[in-house]
């Protein structure tokens, strides 16, 4: 007994060692001029095992009873040997895993992270889609909405914003990005770490950004999700980094690397990239976490042997957090100890990372986002779903509506057929990760509470998604599979759709179809349901097509046989009365397209802002550049879309045609509604640097606004250009200004606009 009770009073001393010891460290952090010194002494504090924790992040996983970590993971929390977790939410969990820490000698906070990409639990049309709308507010609350959700569920951090451009729509994660305009996907990233970090990360409902993939992923070879990439200096400076320039100006606290190599280096290791542009020329001050496992895959990529070395380059490169790979701590105290890791690079990782933590003032209270109340109050809202109802509507573009088929009457007999009319499961998209589908509400719910008493509206399914049984395996969808034959699947649509005046078909891909792991060698409307269309389309009747994708499609059959198309994409969890606003006309579609769509896979890549060559496209000579079976340009450009109503564009005026460098081009149009339908209008301008240095392309986007116009009203729209929106880097990778002449485009889309013409004199 006398032995129990002075190991008791013995394990109480320790504790209350432990305990004092952290008081000690952290009790002068709520000065932010302690900061710095606040940090530097815990560093100071720690061991090599404690620092290496610090720079580790392990994943949690997820059972059927809901989320669960490793013992050998908790083990790690509690000796200091992890100091991030992700896939780990929910303010009670949370707060286990926090317990955990503070159970560590020095209770330094976890910090959680997690795939908050489109929405937490209001789930927000894919950010393709969202970048449809044009409209940097409405990313900006997106954002700010799933932060206030996050946060309120736990979490500190998500990997988002997506900024690579991509100009290849076989690549699935081009659902993440902002499409292939580096002008609108640096104005979207900005918006995205506004909405997320707000003004204060010491804030609730703020969380740390994340931007990746840094850099380049977005230009995979033939489209291959993973593969590599091989790009021109010029191609990187010009056209790719900018968003990642935008966010990390936005003040981004965080870089994830990218998978791919540049030039010759995966990122992971690229020190040129991660040390001498990032944070030596951009001013990056936050930290770089690797994507999964990506540290390990070095030795894939054959740039190292093994993972040791793969170690030592990603750290000697700049990357300051492991995700998953656990190779920081397995072996780089061995580098510490051969010289071959400076300890100094080590305490510069750790600083970032304290200082993240720091910013969300978790050293004052590590249970900061552990409120069980704010999860109640704060999650799915009325507001947050209005706002994304409010998203889905803008997101949504009209490619197509002859003789004004949309929108529809509520008096007509409608027949509804296809995967997506009562779908739920696709409908929040991938990456949808925390969101729940069944919350969603479907297309046929919206529609037949709109129609009660009024339209006759009938239903069926025609076609599954996919007939291609590898597919519905690797996307795990059996469940959502009808096991009937596809031909009684079609003849009983036609039986539904023989007995109404007008056929709306909601049809695309599969959630599963797009995404990371989801690239797609051909990118057309699945086979099987493509034999439900023209078995429709036989019977002579006006069709509605609603696609529901998470990329570009080639849609050269659907364009010349269907009478409307409305690209839907996936909208989230408000998809289904969004869609039904504007089937019914009570909203007027207004998106406009972020990436060309091809008339054929045979063009990708496809993009608006191309080169000439020394032999332009020209159809009564032979030898130019130009295909035999179909024209150069996509099906669908650039910045197309559709409305409910006709804008007329006019009197296209500069304030003078010979500038200076220190002038600023002052350039207007009037925009007239010379239909019946009020609406909104996105306003395009484009440059053209007619002789180069270093040539240039026949477009670029500089500036664009979205305008609301009364039916019969116009409106003067004002464009202000600096100089500094002309520069480019040359071959020489100069950044320069190069006097001569432009011409300047405003338009409704890249193809349809005004043109005038100005001259850049002297230098």
């Amino acid at each position: 007994m006398r032995n129990f009770r002075k190991n008791s009073f013995c394990l109480l001393l320790i504790g209350l060692s432990q305990f004092c010891l952290a008081q000690n460290i952290h009790k002068k952090n709520t000065n932010p001029a302690n900061k710095e010194a606040f940090i530097q002494t815990l560093i100071s504090k720690m061991t090599l095992d404690e620092k290496l924790g610090q720079l580790t992040l392990y994943t949690s996983d997820m059972s059927v009873t809901g989320p669960i970590m490793r013992d050998n993971y908790k083990q790690d929390i509690m000796s200091g040997r992890c100091g991030n977790i992700f896939n780990a939410y929910t303010p009670v969990y949370t707060r286990k895993l926090q317990d955990m820490a503070m159970q560590s000698r020095l209770k330094i906070p976890l910090l959680f992270g997690y795939d908050v990409i489109h929405g937490h639990k209001t789930i927000f049309p894919i950010p393709l889609g969202e970048s449809c709308a044009w409209d940097t507010l409405l990313s900006e609350q997106s954002a700010k909405i799933a932060a206030t959700e996050a946060s309120a569920d736990g979490l500190h951090w998500t990997y988002s914003p997506m900024v690579d451009i991509t100009r290849d729509p076989r690549w699935g994660r081009v659902a993440e990005g902002s499409g292939e305009d580096p002008v609108l996907g640096s104005a979207i990233a900005r918006a995205k770490v506004k909405g997320y970090q707000g003004t204060d990360l010491k804030s609730k409902e703020s969380i740390l950004s994340c931007v990746k993939h840094f850099a380049l992923y977005g230009a995979p070879v033939a489209g291959r999700d993973y593969n590599t990439v091989d790009m021109s200096m010029q191609s990187m400076f010009n056209v790719y980094l900018p968003p990642y320039k935008a966010a990390i100006d936005a003040g981004a606290a965080s870089v994830m690397s990218s998978f791919n190599e540049i030039n010759g280096v995966p990122a992971t290791a690229n020190k040129w990239l991660m040390t001498d542009l990032l944070r030596k020329q951009w001013g990056f001050k936050g930290f770089v976490v690797t994507d999964y496992t990506s540290i390990n895959e070095m030795v894939n990529h054959g740039n190292v042997a093994n993972e040791y070395e793969a170690g030592v380059a990603a750290l000697n490169a700049g990357i300051d957090m492991d995700m998953q790979g656990a190779v920081y701590i397995t072996y780089l105290k061995a580098a510490v100890e051969k010289n071959e890791v400076k300890i100094a690079d080590i305490d510069a990782a750790v600083y970032r990372i304290l200082d993240a933590k720091w910013q969300l003032g978790l050293f004052e209270n590590p249970y900061l986002y552990c409120d069980e109340k704010r999860a109640k109050n704060n999650i799915m809202t009325t507001e947050h779903l209005q706002a994304a109802e409010q998203t889905a509507t803008a997101s949504m573009v009209l490619l197509k509506n002859d003789n004004n088929l949309l929108p529809l009457k509520n008096e007509e007999s409608i027949a509804f057929i296809g995967p997506f009319v009562k779908n739920k499961r696709d409908l929040i998209g991938n990456w949808s990760a925390a969101g729940d589908y069944t919350q969603a509400k479907s297309l046929w719910d919206a529609v037949a509470a709109k129609t009660v008493g009024k339209a006759s509206i009938s239903y069926a399914l025609g076609a599954n998604v996919t007939d291609d049984t590898l597919l519905i395996q690797k996307m795990h969808i059996q469940e959502f599979i009808d096991k009937r034959s596809a031909e009684t699947l079609i003849n009983e649509a036609i039986t539904v759709a023989s007995k109404a005046n007008i056929i709306v078909m909601a049809l695309g891909e599969s959630e599963g179809m797009s995404g990371e792991a989801a690239s797609r060698s051909a990118i057309g409307i699945p086979p099987n349901q493509m034999n439900l269309l023209k078995a429709i389309h036989a019977l002579g009747k006006p069709i509605v097509l609603l696609l529901s994708n998470g990329r570009p499609l080639s849609l050269s059959w659907e364009n010349e046989h269907v009478s409307a198309i409305l690209e839907t994409w996936f909208l989230g969890t408000q998809s289904g009365p969004a869609i039904c606003k504007v089937l019914f006309g009570d909203e007027n579609p207004s998106g406009k397209l972020t990436m060309s769509f091809p008339r054929s896979i045979g063009q990708v890549p496809i993009y608006y802002a191309a080169k000439n060559t020394g032999r332009p496209f020209d159809n009564n000579q032979k030898y130019t550049s130009k295909y035999l079976d179909i024209p150069n340009t996509p099906l669908y450009p650039f910045g197309f879309g559709l409305s409910y109503t006709q804008f007329n564009y006019s009197n296209l005026q500069l304030n003078q045609n010979q500038f200076k460098k220190n002038d600023t081009i002052a350039a207007s149009v009037t925009i007239t509604n010379t239909g019946k339908i009020d609406g909104y209008e996105i306003v395009q301008l484009y440059v053209q640097d007619l002789v180069g240095s270093s040539t240039r392309p026949l477009k670029e986007l500089k500036k664009f606004s979205k305008v609301f116009l009364k039916a019969g009203t116009s409106k003067q729209v004002c464009f202000k250009i600096t100089m500094d929106e002309l520069y480019f880097y040359n071959a020489n990778m100069e950044r320069v200004l190069e006097p001569g002449q432009f011409k300047l485009f405003i338009g409704k889309n890249v193809n349809e606009v005004l043109e005038t013409s100005f001259e850049l004199i002297g230098n």
